[in-house]
């Protein structure tokens, strides 16, 4: 795989700072039970890569003494990792907002088929990926029969009062495009997946978040392959607004790596870009017992403008409907000649 981070570190992004602390997005570890083309994390069936036991709870422990207010669990596919279950309930008795983020097909795994209902239980939000409304665009970037076993697992949370008003069980879709493109106008594109998945599939869902492609680990690597890695980055520059920083997500997140290690977000985790912490050499979920990281610079290359380019993108979808005049360069961007 082509390393990206040496075609990223020279960049004129501006400086950015930290705000107070309020969601921790761990990584449970690398394993999955899919292999996505556009995964920035480069996970699949065969990484081992996992948190282990001391390290989650040493997150709870975190969760308590800051008082913070988000848990956002990713991996891979975080329901792999043993200490899953236990992690979540931990956090629930603290009164912490749970997300999972779930690849749909985890659900129908063996020995995972009462998972949909231990979330239910728990009162877990559940952030699933579902790149298109049609199958063949999806088993075409997931994996053949991906869309079928999505769509099942969407009417097994739907069955439970998922996406239902009134519940309290939030159920978000995530859309992430197909190649090397920003995503369409968030807003229109919910109102399409609401429209085409009921009509067709009958299932509900509350919003639809829409996700840059980031320019690092498997889809960077396709990128470089291709030869339309410097294209891509001229598009996401091209594309760069100003006012999207007052909102990216790395001023109130920090990202926790499978061994505990600190960083500004997921991207930069990926990077292996370290959050600042003091003068802590290493950061690592432990320094955040002794440090307040409010204030502190963010980590960041060219990929950061991934995050601020047209309605800008973070975890939790768009930053902001585009403008008439931003809703441009949609169109992938072409081969190298």
């Amino acid at each position: 795989m082509h390393p990206t981070l040496p075609l990223l570190q020279q960049t004129n992004f501006p400086l950015i700072r930290r705000r107070r602390l309020e969601t921790m997005q761990v990584n449970l570890g690398y394993k999955c039970n899919q292999s996505c083309l556009h995964c920035h994390v480069n996970a699949g069936p065969n990484r081992t890569e996992m948190m282990d036991a001391e390290t989650v709870a040493l997150v709870l422990d975190v969760l308590r003494e800051r008082q913070l207010s988000t848990l956002d669990l990713t991996g891979g596919a975080p329901e792999l990792s043993v200490h899953f279950r236990d992690l979540v309930r931990g956090a629930r008795a603290l009164g912490v907002r749970v997300i999972d983020r779930c690849n749909l097909t985890i659900l129908s795994e063996p020995g995972h088929e009462d998972l949909a209902e231990f979330l239910a239980q728990q009162g877990v939000e559940v952030t699933a990926s579902l790149p298109c409304y049609t199958p063949g665009n999806v088993d075409r970037q997931r994996g053949d029969g991906v869309f079928e076993r999505s769509i099942a697992g969407l009417r097994q949370l739907n069955a439970l009062g998922y996406g239902e008003e009134g519940s309290g069980l939030i159920l978000n879709l995530v859309f992430n495009p197909q190649g090397a493109s920003l995503p369409p106008p968030q807003g229109a594109l919910e109102e399409d997946y609401k429209r085409e998945l009921m009509q067709h599939f009958g299932i509900r869902f509350d919003h639809l978040f829409v996700v840059t492609n980031m320019p690092i680990q498997r889809f960077g690597s396709t990128l470089v392959s291709k030869g339309t890695f410097s294209s891509y980055m001229r598009l996401l520059r091209g594309a760069y607004r100003a006012e999207n920083l007052d909102t990216v997500m790395c001023r109130s997140l920090v990202s926790v790596g499978w061994q505990g290690d600190l960083y500004d977000c997921d991207f930069n985790q990926m990077l292996e870009l370290q959050a600042r912490v003091g003068e802590v050499e290493r950061p690592h979920l432990r320094d955040l017992l002794k440090h307040d990281i409010e204030g502190e610079s963010i980590a960041i290359a060219d990929h950061c403008y991934g995050c601020t380019a047209g309605q800008g993108s973070s975890c939790g979808g768009a930053l902001e409907e585009p403008s008439a005049e931003a809703v441009i360069r949609w169109m992938p961007v072409p081969a190298a000649a």
